[in-house]
């Protein structure tokens, strides 16, 4: 049994309360605790047998009779109100039936009644949808519902491995767990669908396996739209330089698991990468979620905003919902700067509602949902976002050095290298010294820029119909302008702020006074 969830119930049935709303799709789940609850005479005193009411199989009592004539909500709703007994009665069919006033007003008749009525009794109404009439705002108390937790998960998982004897498992108590934990936020159906095309896709079940139940849960974001579901076809590896960055990374992967916790680790709340544009900041976000094997959740604020009043704060909290239900996940969102522009008002304050809901999620948060946030305008960030307790650190992305060039010419060289025709035979040969020579042709220059050059070389050789050679990078790069030219004080700006706000991704050791 759900303790909180235990506890918060048996104290509003010890208490009285007349009408409870329980949002949630699990309704065979939910009527099973609310009867294991409702019958527990240490939790509640008095038990209460637990009724239920569908459009379809009208008023069944504790013992499956369903009583004639009820399959009405209106007269299902009579008859509750003349039972005079103990009773817990769940109706599950009833919000479609909430624009029609004679209902509403049995709903609150009914709470009047059992207020000062004798015997104990509480209707829950149980469906997908928090939306209740105006009438009935301060009749009904809300109840929340949890999704299965990580210990039903494992439960869940380890019957179908035992109830599946021909499956061969490849994972030991950390991989088993990884699983569990995969199929957070999913109802107990969907997790058993997930885990069941885990164990079908392959005769082994391993990590591999964990690509199933991401893609039941890509099912969920697509049905939000107001998320994208990316996938993450780069590692860490991909990103040339930035180590101090990286490493912290690798520092905090699997620290949402419950061997971390039981360590004394919290789970990690995010991350803020600031610094020049084209250095590999959206590149890290899309590393991260691969190298933690997590799904990745592009947050694109603009879709949050819309022009009907009210419906921006609840587009925001939607989309933080929908992230919690995916936990672990990563939530990625890029140029987070532009998406807050507005936060200081001048909208008749819907940006600083939203805003301040997204700041409070960020602080309360206790699901594991690693917020990667980029941002090319580092001024422009508000001053809430950036106080500690919001993001773990802040990180700035400077031009890399020549040693970060080098290993960001090795990394779009070698990709390049992998089509037979570009490398020609023999191939270009990448070595020591060619890299080193490009790395100091390319001072001043963004990765993008980097890779930019090589794209450049490689349309100048298909052109010709010939393989990649190294004048063709050579004329790529003396034909680009670099950032750090057209954007010298810009970028000059940016790393004044950064010197006392962020950490250097890079390591550089003499870089300022935030430097840990």
């Amino acid at each position: 049994m759900d303790r909180p969830f235990a506890e918060t119930f048996a104290q509003l049935l010890k208490a009285r309360f007349p009408l409870l709303h329980l949002e949630t799709y699990e309704e065979q789940r939910a009527l099973h605790r609310i009867g294991a609850v409702a019958g527990h005479t240490d939790l509640v005193r008095i038990a209460r047998p637990v009724w239920s009411w569908t459009l379809t199989g009208g008023l069944v009592n504790p013992g499956g009779e369903t009583r004639s004539g009820t399959n009405r909500a209106t007269d299902a709703l009579r008859a509750v109100q003349r039972l005079e007994e103990p009773a817990v009665f769940v109706f599950r069919d009833l919000h479609p039936h909430f624009q029609d006033a004679e209902v509403v007003r049995l709903l609150r008749d009914i709470a009047e009644a059992f207020r000062s009525g004798r015997h104990p009794r509480t209707l829950v109404l149980m469906s997908p949808t928090s939306q209740l009439p105006v009438e009935l705002a301060k009749d009904v108390t809300m109840v929340d519902f949890p999704l299965p937790g990580a210990d039903e998960r494992r439960a869940l998982l380890d019957a179908m491995i035992r109830s599946n004897g021909r499956l061969r498992v490849d994972l030991d108590a950390s991989g088993l767990e990884r699983f569990a934990a995969a199929a957070a936020g999913l109802t107990v159906r969907e997790a058993e669908n997930a885990f069941a095309r885990a164990m079908v896709n392959s005769p082994v079940l391993d990590l591999t396996g964990l690509d199933v139940v991401h893609e039941v849960k890509r099912q969920i974001v697509r049905k939000s739209g107001l998320l994208d579901f990316i996938s993450a076809d780069v590692v860490l590896e991909d990103v040339g330089g930035l180590e101090k960055l990286k490493s912290w990374l690798v520092k905090r992967n699997g620290s949402w698991l419950a061997d971390a916790a039981d360590y004394g680790l919290p789970a990690p709340r995010g991350v803020l990468i600031t610094g020049v544009p084209g250095c590999g900041k959206s590149l890290t976000a899309k590393a991260m979620a691969a190298a933690w094997n997590l799904p990745l959740l592009r947050f694109d604020i603009g879709k949050v905003f819309s022009g009907l009043v009210g419906s921006s704060e609840h587009n925001m909290r939607t989309t933080l919902r929908v992230a919690e239900a995916l936990a672990p996940c990563v939530l990625w969102i890029d140029e987070i700067e532009k998406g807050f522009a507005g936060a200081s008002g001048g909208d008749s304050g819907t940006s600083t509602r939203v805003f301040g809901t997204f700041l409070t999620w960020m602080q309360e948060k206790r699901l594991p949902v690693f917020v990667a946030a980029t941002a090319n305008d580092s001024q422009g960030l508000p001053s809430e976002l950036l106080r500690k307790g919001r993001f773990d650190e802040t990180f700035f992305v400077d031009l890399p050095s020549r040693a970060e060039r080098t290993a960001v010419w090795r990394v779009h060289l070698r990709r390049a290298m992998r089509h037979p025709r570009a490398a020609g035979s023999p191939q270009l040969a990448i070595g020591d010294d060619m890299l080193t020579e490009l790395a100091g042709l390319t001072d001043g220059y963004t990765g993008a820029e980097i890779e930019q050059a090589v794209v450049a070389a490689l349309f100048d050789a298909y052109s010709e119909r010939r393989a990649l050679r190294r004048d063709d990078l050579v004329r790529a790069v003396m034909s680009i302008v670099p950032l750090s030219v057209t954007q010298a004080e810009r970028i000059g700006a940016l790393r004044d702020w950064a010197r006392v706000r962020a950490v250097s991704a890079s390591g550089d050791e003499n870089w300022g006074l935030a430097e840990r």
